[in-house]
């Protein structure tokens, strides 16, 4: 017996998330992380109203789909920039005293 077809395949139905990415190394409290992940979201709105409104009306009328992701340190943070820079996948990156404490991104997720 065949396996049942996708759903949605990966070229067709994409979504659109936004993915927020923290810094385990900076050990922020939950309010602290909540507090950044606004200014990352917030931040990258209002790049996007000025730079890319069809990206971003996309998002909003797909259901403006969210998840927040954690990565290791500094050096995973910026790889994890370039790449989706390298996809042209926006970024914004919120720095606090300096650190890069989130980095933001809206990304299409496929599924499958």
């Amino acid at each position: 017996m065949a396996p049942p077809p996708r759903r949605n395949p990966p070229h067709q139905n994409p979504t659109r998330r936004k993915v927020l990415v923290v810094r385990q190394d900076l050990k922020m409290g939950a309010g602290k992380i909540a507090s950044q992940c606004a200014h990352a979201a917030t931040g990258l709105y209002a790049e996007l109203l000025s730079s890319n409104r069809g990206l971003l009306r996309q998002w909003e009328q797909l259901g403006q789909a969210k998840i927040v992701l954690t990565c290791k340190n500094q050096q995973e943070m910026n790889r994890l920039k370039e790449t989706a820079e390298h996809r042209g996948i926006p970024t914004f990156i919120v720095a606090d005293a300096g650190r890069t404490q989130v980095s933001f991104m809206l990304m299409p997720i496929y599924l499958l």
